[in-house]
């Protein structure tokens, strides 16, 4: 097996790990009752992150940060959602250019939704893009600074880069946000090891 194909390999497990799909059962959760009396979304994910960030039990916290993800997902536009879901469409069918296409244009109508950024970091991954990638990590972590998946998507490519020390501060990053993750622990772990052995 090939370097790169090793490499994207990991940065897909990555992605995969942090995704939640339409078929879990949590996706279509409903909201406990204090965070859905919050009016409006950006009340509702500063509740939801005070949670995440308290929360030490591993499947409560999972819980949260799944909840956090569907409040992403939801673009506040009936259009832009219609056109994710044909995102969706054209990934199941093996249709990636196009998919890539109709994220241009959710992020031309919605520049600011974070979940279009973010789709096409993760689609660029999937084609090799890898520049084009992170720099849509950028933009998904300069809208929302607290996006877990994005730096843990950056943390992988920087590892896989040879950036050790940029990657264990994303790492850092994502742990100061999602203290209770185990393999974002397990990751900081690895890396601080490597790190502590290149310095003897």
């Amino acid at each position: 097996m090939s370097a790169m194909r090793i490499f994207v390999i990991s940065i897909l497990a990555t992605f995969a790990a942090f995704a939640v799909s339409p078929g879990n059962p949590l996706w279509a959760a409903e909201p406990q009752t204090e965070t859905a009396n919050l009016t409006t979304p950006k009340q509702r994910l500063d509740s939801l992150f005070a949670d995440l960030k308290k929360e030490r039990d591993e499947a409560r916290a999972r819980q949260v940060a799944d909840r956090i993800r569907l409040e992403w997902q939801d673009s506040g536009s009936a259009t832009v959602n219609l056109l994710m879901q044909w995102v969706d469409k054209a990934i199941a069918d093996d249709k990636n250019p196009v998919a890539l296409d109709i994220l241009d244009q959710v992020i031309a109508l919605a520049p600011n939704y974070v979940e279009g950024w973010n789709r096409r970091a993760t689609l660029h991954y999937q084609m090799g893009n890898y520049r084009k990638s992170m720099s849509d990590i950028n933009r998904v972590l300069a809208i929302e600074p607290r996006h877990f998946g994005a730096l843990a998507g950056m943390a992988t490519m920087l590892s896989a880069a040879g950036k050790d020390e940029l990657a264990m501060r994303a790492w850092q990053q994502f742990l100061d946000i999602y203290p209770s993750d185990r393999k974002a622990q397990e990751q900081l772990g690895e890396l601080a090891e490597k790190l502590a052995g290149s310095r003897t």
